[in-house]
């Protein structure tokens, strides 16, 4: 036991990020199932050829990837990526941006989600037999851990989920005087007597959608071959308004000429101690033999043994004194400090998809009733806030914000764009993949005799990087075209529906509650207070 405990801590101190106990439910017989989907770099990167997909991947030079076409991107955003630094075999993040639209002319008449690739440059607003279609954007990033299985697997089949529970709530989003069916096929659906509010509806939409996804790789495992975890960060753009959904610790940041504002929250276990260790508490068979729902100031020996140490219980929120015994030598559940904690000595993440054969290392026990898909939801109202042209969205993988802070990322951000010029249309369009390049290089750094360092001579990141800068203008301006497409009725049912004070609604991710926050006046440096 002595010596599983320390091959635990050497993986912790070393900030190891593969997990041994992880197996697939096929180890067994290894060749018998095959992938569900082929590994791929994102569709929208245009890599035609695997030789092209082997250069992105080379782990010597990080080459710094982008679109070939940008215009196959919605509003030219941005997107780079760049490889690890040998870390892994693969690049295990994925990313993906589909456009859907919902059809308002029959409840069971809906366009699925169309990949960025497929898209065209206008799209017909109202429909030829009478209805309107909603459009929406979708953008993801998907942060792979212990293989890519998990994350291709995510990249190619969350959007399908997600279209499925907006059309579930369409009559919210799109109301009529009158549910309008197809003959022969009634429609019967529980309409609340009280008004939920559409954003409610679309949030639980994304969670559901979420759950759904974790659930499909749970089933999906014992017919295809798909390993490891993923973490999950998805901006919805529908209706007038940015959802973004986040899964674990990818980022999500308003970026603004005044500072940024985060979107996300990052989930780790320090982050999440509390949670992972009421769960413990209140099921202590989950722990095995080794581990304990306690807390110390610091780690007792077995020189503490009948002394006085500080501890906590999951359910205190301060320290107390407690005489040590030979139970309290048990591993915690969270164990380590920062960004070198893990949930049973063993994962680094606490909030995504897969892991479902992951084991602690110590004892052998199941990691993923401490693991959850439950997303935390934000909410930006675009149509009541002032949005210009340097207003973006950064949606980057951890490996970005291992080195550079939402601070740092708003100020590369707003150099790089400012460096184009609006008259220069033919380079104009290259801001944003400019951006996302330049906070790629931020984090990444350069190989040095050193290893990687970042243009200050620190310790740049190893891991995978993705990055997506997205404008939020262009969204916005859409959004009133649409409004003026559609007739006047159907605006004024819509807008009457779709009221809502000038708020950010963020929900408890463990409670499932929506707080409702009020939109503050930035200070100087423009960010909230």
């Amino acid at each position: 036991m002595l010596n599983k405990f320390r091959n635990a801590l050497y993986s912790v101190v070393n900030g190891a990020e593969g997990y041994p106990g992880e197996r697939d439910v096929n180890d067994g017989n290894p060749g018998k199932l095959a992938p569900k989907f082929p590994y791929s770099r994102p569709n929208f990167l245009q890599l035609h050829s695997q030789d092209e997909v082997m250069v992105a991947g080379d782990h010597n030079i990080r080459p710094i990837i982008v679109p070939r076409d940008i215009s196959k991107l919605p509003w030219n955003t941005g997107y780079a990526e760049a490889v690890n630094a040998g870390k892994s075999l693969k690049n295990e993040d994925q990313s993906a941006i589909y456009e859907g639209f919902l059809e308002r002319n029959t409840r069971v008449s809906t366009s699925p989600a169309k990949e960025a690739t497929d898209l065209t440059a206008e799209s017909d607003l109202a429909d030829s037999a009478g209805g309107y279609r909603l459009p929406y954007y979708y953008f993801a990033i998907f942060d792979g851990h212990a293989g890519s299985g998990a994350a291709v697997s995510a990249a190619n089949q969350l959007h399908y989920i997600l279209h499925e529970k907006l059309v579930d709530i369409i009559d919210h989003l799109m109301p009529e005087n009158e549910l309008e069916t197809v003959p022969g096929k009634p429609v019967k659906m529980f309409i609340p007597a009280k008004d939920l509010g559409f954003q409610s509806l679309v949030v639980g939409a994304l969670e559901a959608a979420f759950w759904e996804m974790d659930k499909l790789i749970e089933e999906d495992r014992f017919r295809y071959k798909i390993t490891g975890g993923c973490t999950a960060l998805v901006a919805l753009f529908i209706l007038g308004k940015l959802f973004v959904a986040n899964a674990g610790d990818c980022r999500a940041v308003w970026c603004r000429e005044t500072g940024a504002v985060d979107m996300s929250n990052d989930f780790t276990p320090e982050t999440e101690r509390r949670r992972i260790r009421k769960l413990a508490a209140l099921k202590p068979e989950l722990l095995g033999a080794s581990f304990t729902a306690l807390d110390y100031l610091r780690r007792p020996t077995k020189n503490d043994i009948g002394q006085r140490m500080l501890y906590r219980e999951p359910y205190m929120t301060g320290w107390a004194y407690k005489t040590i015994a030979e139970d309290d030598l048990k591993v915690p559940v969270v164990f380590g400090d920062g960004k070198r904690s893990r949930v049973l000595a063993t994962i680094g993440v606490t909030r995504g998809f897969g892991d479902h054969d992951l084991k602690a290392q110590l004892g052998g026990v199941p990691i993923k009733p401490f693991l959850t898909s439950q997303p935390e939801v934000r909410i930006l109202d675009l149509e009541q806030e002032s949005i210009t042209e340097l207003d973006v969205l950064v949606m980057g993988s951890d490996g970005l914000w291992d080195v550079t802070s939402s601070d740092i990322a708003a100020k590369v951000v707003l150099s790089s764009i400012q460096g184009f010029l609006p008259e220069d249309d033919s380079r104009y369009k290259y801001r944003l993949t400019s951006a996302a390049q330049d906070l790629v290089m931020n984090s990444r750094g350069k190989h040095t005799q050193k290893g990687w360092r970042t243009v200050e001579e620190k310790v740049a990141t190893v891991d995978d990087i993705s990055v997506f800068v997205i404008p939020l203008l262009p969204y916005k301006v859409e959004y009133e075209q649409w409004q003026k497409q559609i007739c006047p009725e159907k605006l004024s049912i819509v807008e009457t529906s779709h009221e809502c004070s000038n708020t950010r609604e963020m929900v408890n991710a463990d409670t499932g509650d929506a707080e409702m926050k009020e939109t503050k006046p930035a200070d100087a440096d423009g960010l909230e207070r």
